[in-house]
């Protein structure tokens, strides 16, 4: 089975100057660079000031889609910054599928920041309060816009407990996770079954990890790529406690988003392992240290 990162989509930065040349003549000449990459998206940095995201996965275009009608509304509601999709390109005989662009949030990705625990400590209450300003948004209101439930499968143990016992067996053989951690880990994937619960349904960001918090003079400046916004328990999005707060600052995060049952709790901690041992694999292969480290960190977190 191939890597589920891989490219089915082409695009480079020649491409993209032309689209959005050919569709936004009030960006021509446009000075184009590549900015990012993901599993889903292939982002440039245009004309120093915006952002134009290009899907690179074909699963990725309804996502985009969604995100880009969704989010300028969504946005209204939440007190910190996120990339509402302000130009919208259509497909064309040379790149097939919709593409957006968005003015340029200010800040690094947490994960390339590289911040130490102190300003973890100080983003902790201001993502608590943004996360239940996210989940207090009545369900209706993003029905309404087009939201949707979670069609992956995202809390089927059935489903994804075995694929989690199985990389973390292939990372612990690999040498790439040592026994200790992996038997810690182990024991939270086992733990599942018993918390499994009805999901309480709310907005969530739906891969809420470091490369998609947005990170200025040691504060949170953004939240970005939210592709897989869906409706869904909180514990989806509360994973983010586990995964970039150590264990010092993870309750002022609990505290400022505000009560929390255990069952959410130990939800959101086998998320964090289970997201992280499917983002460890991709950074390794994709060669990527900053990516890497942040998510040994959120491993050996997880595990406390």
């Amino acid at each position: 089975m191939p890597d589920p990162w891989l490219a089915d989509i082409s695009i480079d930065a020649v491409l993209a100057r032309s689209l959005i040349e050919a569709q936004f003549l009030e960006f021509a000449p446009a000075r184009v660079e590549p900015f990012s990459e993901g599993w889903d998206n292939a982002a440039f940095l245009v004309n120093d000031t915006l952002v134009f995201r290009f899907p690179r996965r074909k699963v990725a275009v309804p996502l985009l889609q969604r995100e880009s009608r969704q989010l300028p509304e969504i946005a209204k509601r939440l007190p910190v910054a996120v990339p509402a999709a302000e130009w919208i390109g259509a497909a064309t005989e040379a790149y097939p599928h919709p593409f957006a662009g968005y003015r340029l949030l200010p800040g690094r990705t947490a994960d390339r920041a590289d911040i130490g625990d102190a300003a973890r400590a100080g983003i902790a209450p201001v993502l608590g309060r943004f996360l239940a300003a996210l989940h207090a948004i009545p369900v209706a209101e993003v029905e309404a816009l087009g939201a949707i439930g979670d069609d992956i499968g995202r809390l089927d143990f059935a489903k994804r407990g075995p694929k989690d016992l199985e990389r973390l067996a292939k990372l612990e053989a690999q040498g790439a996770v040592d026994a200790a951690l992996a038997g810690k880990l182990r024991r939270v994937v086992e733990d599942w079954p018993s918390i499994a619960k009805a999901p309480r349904a709310s907005l969530v960001h739906g891969d809420l990890y470091s490369r998609h918090l947005l990170v200025d003079g040691g504060a949170l400046s953004g939240v970005i790529d939210w592709g897989d916004m869906h409706l869904n328990d909180p514990g989806i999005d509360l994973t983010i406690g586990f995964l970039f707060f150590p264990p010092a600052s993870r309750g002022t995060f609990f505290t400022a988003y505000g009560e929390v049952s255990d069952a959410t709790l130990r939800l959101a901690r086998y998320r964090a392992v289970s997201h992280s041992i499917a983002v460890l694999p991709y950074a390794l292969q994709t060669r990527d240290p900053a990516l890497e480290r942040e998510t040994r960190k959120a491993l050996a977190w997880a595990a406390r």
